[in-house]
This record gives C-alpha cells, structure tokens and sequence, in this order.
C-alpha cells in the first residue's frame, strides 16, 4: 500500500479540471501518510523486541539514522538532477513524466530495501501471554507517568523542531543577510558530515560515557556554539558554516542515538505494565516529532513576522534590521531550544548507563515470573 499510494501521488490523469486534481492531491497524499505511518510504527519500534544489549542497540540507532540520511541526500541532491527539463526561453521546469520516471525507480528500490528488512531481521524478545482487555487506556495512563519516556518524547520534539527551523531559518540567512543563496546547498553538508564521521565512533563512546551523558553534552556544545555565533554577529557566511560544523557535531550524538534511548524508556514502560507495548509507546513517541514539525514551521513563521520580514509582491531587498533580526533568530533561538534539550537529558530523563542495565536485569526476572506463571 505504501508503494501504490507513493505512485499514485504522481500519476497524471487527462481530462481533470484544476480543482479536481487537487482533491485527488489530497485523497492520495492522506493515503501516502497513512500508509507511511502504517510502516513506520511497526518499523520504528522493531529495535526494541531485537536486542537489548546496550551496544547493539546504539548500533541499530546509528544504521537507522545513517540509512535515514543516505535516503534524504538522495531524495534532495540526485533525484533532481534528472527531473528538470529545459524550456525554449532555457528556463528550467520540473517535468512532470521525468519525475514519474524517478518516483517509478524509488518504488523499486522500495520493494528491495522493504523485502531486505523483512528477510534480514529477527525479533528475538517476545511475550505470548495474551493481553487482558481494557489494557490499552491503562497503557496510554502508565505512558504520560513513565517519566523516560515523556522526557525523552520532549526531548526528541525539540530536536526535530530545532532542525527543522535551523533549516527554515537559515534559508534565509543565506539568502538575505549574508547575500549568498547558493551556499545554503552547504548547509546540508555541514549538518549530515558530522553524523556521517561520528558513526565510526559512536559505539565506543557510549560504552565509556553512556548513551544520556553523551547526548546531554552534545545539546551543551551546541548551545555554546550557536551563543558565540550570536555574540560575534559574523558577516562572514564561511566563518557560520564552520560553527554549523561543529554543532553539527554536538547535534549528532542525540540525533544518532534517539532510537536507542527510545527503546530503552518503552523497556521502562513493560517494567511498570508487566506488557510488551512498543507499538503503542513508539506511535505517541512518533506523534511528539510530528508536533515538532509543527512546531518548527509556526515558530519559523511567527519568528519572520516578529522582524517584520516583507513578503509583498515587489519586495527584492529586506531592510538591515530585518536582516539583523534575521542572524539573531537565527542564532539565539536554537541555543536555547538545544540548550532545553541538554538539561532536559541530563536532570530529567533518568536512564544512565547504569540504571539501563538494572532495568534489563530487572525485565528478566520479571519476563522468567511470568514465563512461570503461564
């Protein structure tokens, strides 16, 4: 279903008015996301009932989120180079049968990758008792007193609001303040090439620091990064791409880790229901990143009307307070929101190193208790 929906999407229909295929946008795009969502839940709560050694988990985490970006530089940076055609004035124009083309070989590369996942994994932690009715409202009540996993879900909402609106943002750095777009295509790169160098690594580092102390402390670096950004208000777009680096690097150790740490607080949910409820934990973790999205775009939005950025018609040049106003909110605003994510991890969510494995030892025992009572 997710593939057809994916296909559907793109497929162009003759003879329909304007305003019937923007209904069939919408009826076959609701399709798509409920069909992601479908995948995705089952997909995203699959480490959980896989392993739970500690290692192997940060190493699940690292590959979902390496893959994860492999899949978005593609979508962002290949795919388009083939779906522009040239029209007669030498404009370029997204060609819509050229771009049905590329949708047609994601899918098949869809087909593979899904095949490979199903064939190639194992779930080898599972409970067969069956669960009681009415359990489902006492899930989701034990879930918001599950004090791992509402911090983490905060905490994971502000990650995907903080990128996403660095992202937003930063466009328009780029563009108006520092007067060079072309180079926000590097922002990318500043933002994926610390993930991708630290991957090497990550399974060391939290062997020796633990998977929290790690990422608390990358939400810290980030924060002095984007402070000292904000003091020495920088002309220079180099000098900013080089301190996106860097943060980039703080950012890396959560965003590689974020499905390891969520397999550990939905362990902490079976801990306090004596159930196997990842499913249902990874659905409401999934929903806080999607209000993150949301987050993001109003924030963004309300951010740019804050400085009276002029959207009319007309409008070529932003004035200097705008753009000023532009590299401050562009600057303090993540400093604070990855700053509320250090101390969120740190002071809040409670699984360390150590109380990982005494909440594993702990589900043994608890899993053999019932083993026994059935």
């Amino acid at each position: 279903p997710l593939i057809l929906s994916l296909i559907l999407i793109f497929i162009k229909i003759p003879g329909m008015s304007e305003t019937q295929y923007l209904i069939y946008a919408y009826i076959t795009y609701i399709f798509y996301g409920m069909s992601y969502t479908a995948v995705n839940i089952p997909y995203g709560s699959m480490a959980t009932v896989m392993t739970e050694e500690t290692g192997e988990r940060s190493t699940l985490s690292v590959a979902r989120t390496f893959g994860a970006g492999i899949g978005q530089m593609a979508g962002s940076i290949i795919l388009p180079l083939f779906v522009y055609s040239v029209a007669d004035t030498g404009a370029k124009y997204l060609d819509g049968n050229k771009l049905f083309v590329g949708v047609l070989f994601v899918a098949c590369f869809m087909v593979v990758a899904y095949q490979l996942n199903f064939r190639l994994t194992k779930e080898t932690i599972t409970v067969t008792k069956e669960k009681p009715k009415g359990t489902l409202k006492k899930s989701f009540i034990m879930l918001f007193r599950n004090r791992p996993f509402i911090s983490l879900s905060i905490a994971s909402m502000l990650l995907i609001a903080g990128n996403m609106y660095c992202q937003t943002i930063n466009n328009y750095l780029f563009k108006n303040y520092f007067g060079t777009p072309k180079l926000f295509s590097l922002v990318t790169i500043a933002t994926y090439l610390p993930i991708a160098c630290m991957v090497p690594f990550m399974t060391k580092l939290i062997k020796k620091f633990g998977k929290k102390e790690l990422c608390a402390f990358g939400g810290f670096i980030a924060t002095v990064g984007y402070v000292l950004l904000f003091f020495i208000q920088t002309t220079n777009p180099y000098v900013f791409l080089g301190f996106l680096l860097v943060i980039g690097f703080g950012i890396s150790f959560f965003t590689l880790e974020v499905w390891a740490l969520v397999s550990d607080a939905i362990d902490y949910q079976e801990k306090l229901t004596k159930q196997r409820e990842e499913g249902t934990s990874y659905a409401i973790f999934s929903f806080f990143r999607k209000l993150g999205q949301t987050v993001a775009g109003i924030g963004s939005t309300i951010a740019l009307s804050i400085i009276g950025y002029q959207t009319a018609e007309g409008v070529l040049e932003q004035t200097k307070a705008v753009n000023d106003g532009i590299y401050n909110t562009a600057t303090i605003v993540p400093a604070f929101i990855y700053l509320a994510i250090g101390l969120i991890l740190l002071l809040i969510y409670p699984l360390t190193r150590d109380k990982v494995e005494e909440l594993h030892e702990e589900l043994r025992q608890q899993r053999e208790e019932i083993t026994q009572a059935d």
